[in-house]
């Protein structure tokens, strides 16, 4: 777990502690005072260190039936998925589950509302990331007038109870706020306007939420007020460098996971004969173009 550790030390300035007063208007300053952005290769360099480390959690995780949740919130436009892809780009999908529900159905919005959540929960032996959780109760449900106000200050009454059952129960919870500051927000989002890559990520629901920057900041903060427990604390990151707040937030997780190399037998090819008793028929295979 040296990789971890090290990164731990080194970017412990960004993935900020429960209590640490937000910024607003300059929230997400940390690469500006470090200098230029993190460059590719550094990056890279880094990843592929965390990856290592992440495949040796991985393991941990099966070996000893460990049950790990992951939530991510954040703005629009935060690199909450990015970062997702970041943990999860090297790992097995049957390990690390990643869950981004849509719009509830109509039979969803007449259950009890932490009810379509249960079924995704880590059982033994998983990692399950929600990219947007429970918490959109909190967040866009409540700015957005998707659900009442009474049922939104009922939520935060109730999840900090919730999250001690789920904890209660076994499950290792992480959850991550990562934060971007208006102009990042902007230049993000005007971005995926013309990408045909990243169109899809700017829904009409987005563009309603862009002009509500205050009723936004204003449901965070009571989210954190009533929330951020210490059994289920909130991390905040700071996400105007992409690539620096992905390392970040691994290093950081790893440190809050304890994990050791798990027991396995080495890995050894067996010898193989080709050819020797079978000869494919000379068949009329339809390859596919060579463009490139």
């Amino acid at each position: 777990m040296s990789a971890a550790k090290k990164n731990k030390n080194k970017t412990k300035d960004v993935v900020e502690e429960p209590g640490k007063k937000l910024n607003n208007k300059k929230a997400g300053k940390t690469a500006d005072k470090k200098g230029k952005k993190l460059k590719n290769k550094a990056y890279e360099k880094e990843l592929a260190k965390l990856h290592v480390e992440l495949v040796k959690l991985q393991e941990w995780v099966k070996f000893k039936g460990l049950k790990v949740c992951i939530v991510f919130e954040g703005r629009d436009g935060a690199g909450k998925g990015g970062t997702i892809k970041a943990i999860t780009e090297r790992v097995s999908p049957r390990t690390f589950r990643v869950v981004a529900l849509t719009a509830p159905t109509e039979r969803e919005k007449t259950q009890m509302y932490a009810q379509r959540y249960l079924p995704y929960f880590p059982a033994a032996g998983e990692v399950v990331i929600f990219d947007r959780s429970w918490y959109n109760r909190a967040g866009v449900e409540r700015v957005m007038g998707f659900c009442t106000e009474e049922e939104a200050k009922g939520f935060l009454q109730v999840v900090p109870m919730f999250e001690k059952l789920m904890v209660a129960s076994g499950i290792i919870l992480l959850k991550y706020w990562l934060e971007v500051n208006p102009e990042e927000q902007t230049r993000r989002l005007k971005g995926r306007i013309h990408d045909g890559r990243k169109i899809w990520k700017l829904s009409p629901m987005d563009i309603k939420s862009y002009t509500r920057w205050d009723d936004y900041t204003k449901a965070r903060d009571e989210m954190f007020a009533g929330t951020d427990t210490s059994w289920a604390p909130w991390y905040v990151a700071n996400s105007e460098d992409k690539k620096r707040v992905r390392l970040n937030i691994i290093s950081h997780l790893l440190s809050k996971i304890p994990y050791k190399e798990a027991p396995r037998e080495k890995v050894k090819l067996p010898d193989r004969k080709i050819g020797h008793k079978y000869t494919s028929p000379d068949y009329p295979f339809k390859f596919i173009p060579e463009i490139a």
